[in-house]
């Protein structure tokens, strides 16, 4: 099991309307195409105007699979131009489960 963290920043205010937009037009495409979604997150502290996504896959190439079919898909294409001035950056990170029992205290 892995984690990808996408790391949006917007441009100052430009959270609420991002969400909007998702919610409206990007969001049954990603999770029909991406699947698992942990939860959509925005920062109230520290690095403000920016949204965190989490996705959950089985594995590295399910995550290239599924990301391969939401890049194909004309609704999600249409979100994007939709709030491309609003994203400033993004930034992604694949996260790997620890095996806690080797963890010292």
């Amino acid at each position: 099991m892995i984690v990808e963290e996408r790391i949006y920043s917007m441009v100052p205010g430009g959270v609420p309307r991002y969400v909007q937009l998702w919610n409206e037009f990007g969001r049954d495409a990603q999770i029909e195409c991406l699947g698992d979604l942990l939860g959509v997150y925005s920062c109230e502290v520290g690095e403000l105007n920016t949204l965190t996504y989490l996705w959950q896959y089985a594995s590295i190439e399910e995550r290239a699979a599924r990301r391969a079919r939401l890049q194909h898909d004309e609704r999600f294409t249409a979100f994007r131009a939709r709030v491309r001035d609003l994203v400033v950056q993004q930034r992604n990170r694949i996260l790997v489960p620890v095996d806690q029992r080797n963890l010292e205290n």
